[in-house]
């Protein structure tokens, strides 16, 4: 037991090394760019207070989005989809894999679950001892059932899923924005030494020479290293933001969600506009902000699935707690639902009436979308 103790202690104290070099990269960015760039090397006063504005604002956003991700804990399931003693028992003493998914499916009755393993199979989780809500999934890593799992991130040493989402997709664009900015003012410095390098052995230099110090180094490099992560952090932004306008997770685009009818990798697609609202919340003053705005509970959510499930009981007025940002406050089920398909309820039954048309957003019984 101590060795397995010591272990775990190494491999958490190991997780922060990607973590530190980012924050060193970026500590010796903010020094190359503020000091060495600007004050030793930029003599137009007026350049400089327009660089350390505009550069101030990008990197306090830069910090503010990062960090919140990495800090934000990540929420798992709550008490309710934990077994009762009784069935959790009889579970455990059962062998046949039959009758302990009859068990599963009994508790599961009661529960807004929707979702199925790929053999129709309740999802269940062996580690945590309870029934996974939709979109829910294990990480290893943490050793814990994360509610909407997208990922387990190494660059901020926490899983990326309901609670943190946004901020993670937040913390791309400042970090891209962050990179170009910096890469962009540099540029014309970086060229400037680039040239003075190359003109050295010249006796007569340019008359807009810099003088050749210390500073050309970090200018350097500080260029090389902003074009880098730009374009890396490029490619990983435009996933993401795929992700978000197609209502997915980065584990659902490899594996698609299994319903009773079968696997649907548009599952949980409800437009564009509402994809990205579910993310980022229909108060679009907090879009940018790294603030916790996002919509739903992280149990339930909307779903295009035309039939409603006939295993699952009546679930409708079950309230969930689901602690997000240190708030804790009980939701209803369907509110999420609700409120997102609220708008479109009365120009849609005005439409058509057909039920090819008719939609469930689960766990409410049936609502009428519109799916363009």
């Amino acid at each position: 037991m101590a060795p397995s103790h010591v272990l775990k202690c190494c491999q958490r104290g190991l997780a922060w090394i990607p973590v530190i070099f980012i924050n060193a990269i970026v500590c010796w960015s903010y020094y190359a760019y503020v000091v060495e760039l600007c004050i030793y090397t930029i003599s137009n006063t007026e350049e400089q207070v327009i660089y350390l504005l505009v550069f101030h604002v990008f990197f306090f956003m830069f910090i503010w989005s990062y960090w919140k991700t990495i800090i934000s804990k990540p929420v798992g399931p709550s008490k309710e989809f934990c077994l009762p003693k009784v069935d959790k028992e009889l579970y455990e003493k059962e062998e046949n894999a039959e009758a302990q998914q009859e068990i599963l499916k009994r508790v599961a009755r009661n529960l807004p679950i929707y979702t199925r393993t790929g053999s129709g199979a309740i999802r269940y989780c062996d580690c945590c001892q309870l029934i996974k809500p939709d979109r829910c999934h294990h990480c290893s890593t943490c050793d814990r059932c994360v509610l909407k799992m997208d990922h387990h991130c190494p660059w901020v040493n926490n899983c990326v899923g309901f609670s943190n989402y946004k901020f993670f997709v937040l913390f791309l664009v400042y970090s891209m924005l962050y990179c170009v900015y910096t890469a962009a003012t540099v540029l014309q410095y970086f060229i400037k030494f680039w040239t003075l390098c190359r003109r050295r052995a010249i006796e007569h230099c340019p008359e807009n020479h810099l003088p050749d110090t210390h500073a050309k180094f970090h200018v350097l490099f500080l260029f090389f290293v902003a074009a880098m992560f730009f374009i890396s952090v490029l490619s990983l932004f435009s996933y993401h933001l795929w992700l978000v306008g197609k209502n997915r997770t980065t584990i659902e685009a490899f594996r698609a969600p299994v319903f009773r009818n079968g696997p649907d990798k548009n599952g949980f697609t409800l437009g564009f506009r509402k994809n990205v609202t579910q993310v980022f919340g229909d108060q679009k003053k907090f879009w940018f902000l790294p603030i916790y705005s996002s919509l739903g509970d992280g149990y339930t959510f909307p779903t295009r699935l035309v039939n409603p499930d006939s295993e699952q009981g009546n679930v409708e007025h079950q309230a969930i707690k689901c602690t997000v940002d240190g708030q804790t406050n009980p939701r209803p089920l369907s509110e999420s639902q609700n409120h997102l398909l609220a708008n479109d309820i009365h120009s849609e039954k005005q439409k058509d009436q057909s039920p090819t048309n008719i939609e469930v957003c689960q766990p409410v019984s049936i609502t009428m979308v519109n799916e363009s």
